[in-house]
């Protein structure tokens, strides 16, 4: 090991060149996310050190099409490149990742880059695929053609980037020497480009059948295609209840257990109802579903991977004209399931102002992970977990039932916003080739999303739920006062005051009390009715039990009010912060609120009183 400066490179190409597999399979767990500063565009750095002892710092820059930048992501990877971001050092080198499989395509964007004259390293990656049909590179021939290092790597095999690790112990390459391009240098680089293939590209063998064309028959089909997407989707929210329960079962026997051991151990006093009943019963709430989370979190990631998300986004352009929006739209909707934030921020790809203006403010209506908490605390406490027709589980039909919900809502919303829009955005996507996903980057992406959650679960929920026990907790009742000392408190007294507002719609005092802290992040509300009950003495291990609790303490109505109310309650501090970001106004931010706000009351409302009348 040296003491020198790290190497910093930077990985770019065209989305779906596999830059970002290879950059886990380089920097496995020792990444990182955050935003550039001044904007939202989401980054990954990561470090590794090379076979020779060499640190190296690796940013995965956004993929772009050309450095004329069409969008605010492809703008940051051209000023990056360019060594002009303001506030972010220069790049020591620039590694080109080449998809092997469609080089027309990204061959063009290497000889852009050429010619801003900055050491470069080009990867040619998804060899493996390449020889599958039937091709051939002469690399040596490539990389005197370049005038640049040419390595090759498959990113989803264990040692694929062998070749890339040892050349960075090389020292850095010199800039290419390049005549600059004529007036009409697009038509320049696409004849270069034809020029390399003609040299360097060869047919070993007669090309088979493409896969991808049998398999886009089906899952590009106006109607097949549909139902293949629905029944992805079904079953995912199946797998988030049937998968989920052992796992669940597990965590939630340890948490019980941890907090029995706690309370034995602790004397009576404000110590052990601030460890048992403040930290233990409002963390323990939440972990339990982080299997659910990381489920939903691992078929999405599964879907990207595998090629499938641009063939839906693609598919799903008809659908969403409808709404007023293009296919464009689909993908950071998509991302919003996981989280808003970074759902918001992907709409930086969408290039017509007013349809990314529409879809930030649409984005807080897809069901995000947070809110998966809420659904699965309500759904196994009032819906059982019964077979239909012997095969579907009951309680994964409500919950995709619940994001059909949303997801019509929004389409709806946007329709709505987009009103008296006659514009026209002909969609234009690169559809990748179909892979087989890479175990090793899906469970670095899940160690990633776990690592988030807990770390939100340790420090946002944990410190929510201290806060809470403590209003919960002070004043203490008067000597003589009968009932529960919690309704003395200052959360039983906010709770009473924001009563007659939400009464109405069949809340209790309990849940007025749990939408506070939920605001910081959706799931804090259970934890936060785990502390609450907690403290009411009802049960001692609420972890365990506030399933029953609630089922046996609350109406149906109030259930399904409650749920109704998440579909469309306004979203966390979070995200109204990253709408403010984006937009750089507060008055979308209100707008965003306002409407939340109401749609989610008036949802709650009909749902209340109907549940109500229909169950007498």
């Amino acid at each position: 090991m040296t003491d020198a400066a790290p190497l910093r490179v930077a990985l770019v190409g065209n989305p779906n060149c596999g830059k970002t597999t290879l950059f886990n399979q380089l920097t496995g767990s020792r990444q990182k996310v955050a935003n550039y500063a001044g904007v939202t565009v989401e980054r990954k750095t990561g470090q590794l050190v090379t076979p020779a002892g060499r640190p190296v710092v690796v940013v995965d820059l956004p993929g772009a099409y050309s450095l004329t930048a069409t969008s605010p992501d492809e703008a940051v990877t051209r000023d990056v490149c360019r060594g002009g971001y303001k506030g972010e050092p220069a790049p020591d080198l620039l590694i080109c990742v080449v998809a092997a499989t469609n080089l027309r395509l990204h061959l063009r964007f290497l000889l852009e880059l050429r010619q801003l004259g900055r050491p470069m390293l080009v990867v040619l990656n998804m060899m493996d695929a390449l020889h599958q049909q039937g091709l051939r590179v002469d690399v040596p021939r490539l990389q005197a053609e370049l005038g640049m290092p040419v390595v090759t790597t498959i990113g989803t095999k264990r040692g694929g980037a062998a070749d890339l690790l040892a050349a960075l112990d090389a020292p850095l390459p010199a800039p290419a020497v390049q005549a600059p391009l004529t007036t009409d240098g697009e038509e320049d680089l696409h004849a270069q480009v034809r020029h390399l293939l003609a040299l360097c590209v060869t047919r070993e063998r007669p090309a088979a059948k493409k896969l991808e064309s049998v398999l886009d028959r089906w899952v590009l089909h106006p109607v097949w295609g549909m139902l293949i997407l629905l029944v992805l989707l079904f079953v995912m929210f199946q797998a988030v209840f049937s998968w989920a329960q052992p796992f669940m079962d597990m965590l939630e026997a340890g948490m019980t257990h941890l907090g029995e051991l706690v309370g034995a151990a602790l004397p009576d006093g404000l110590l052990r109802g601030l460890i048992v009943d403040g930290v233990i019963a409002g963390a323990g709430t939440v972990i339990v579903f982080l299997p659910q989370i990381l489920i939903l979190f691992l078929w999405i990631l599964a879907l990207e991977e595998s090629g499938y998300l641009p063939r839906a986004a693609f598919m799903l352009d008809r659908l969403m004209a409808v709404a007023g929006l293009s296919g464009r739209s689909f993908i950071p909707l998509l991302s919003s399931f996981a989280c808003a934030v970074p759902g918001i921020m992907s709409t930086r790809t969408i290039q017509n102002p007013r349809d990314r203006l529409v879809t930030i403010l649409i984005a807080p209506l897809m069901t995000c992970s947070a809110r998966l908490p809420v659904y699965a605390l309500l759904i196994g406490a009032f819906v059982p977990a019964h077979r239909v027709a012997g095969v579907f589980n009951l309680q994964g039909l409500v919950l995709f039932g619940l994001y059909a919900l949303a997801i019509v809502s929004a389409l709806i919303v946007a329709r709505v916003l987009k009103r008296g829009d006659s514009d026209e955005h002909p969609l234009l996507l690169e559809l990748p080739d179909y892979r087989l996903p890479s175990l090793r980057s899906l469970g670095l992406e899940l160690w990633q999303r776990a690592r988030i959650f807990l770390s939100r679960v340790g420090t946002i929920i944990v410190t929510l739920s201290i806060i809470l026990w403590a209003l919960s907790s002070f004043p203490a009742p008067p000597p003589g006062a009968t009932g529960p000392a919690i309704d003395w408190s200052l959360a039983g007294r906010i709770g009473q005051l924001m009563l007659p507002v939400f009464q109405p719609i069949g809340f209790n005092w309990q849940i007025c009390v749990a939408l506070i802290p939920g605001l910081a992040a959706r799931e804090v509300a259970v934890s936060a009715l785990g502390t609450v009950y907690s403290i009411t003495g009802a049960e001692t291990d609420t972890a365990q039990s506030l399933v029953p609790l609630l089922s046996s303490q609350w109406s149906l109505a109030t259930a399904l009010s409650l749920l109704a109310w998440y579909v469309y309650a306004p979203q966390c501090f979070s995200t109204l912060a990253v709408i403010r970001r984006e937009t750089g106004t507060w008055r979308v931010v209100l707008i965003t609120a306002a409407y939340l706000f109401g749609l989610a009351y008036a949802a709650a409302w009909l749902t209340y009183h109907i549940t109500r009348f229909l169950t007498g």
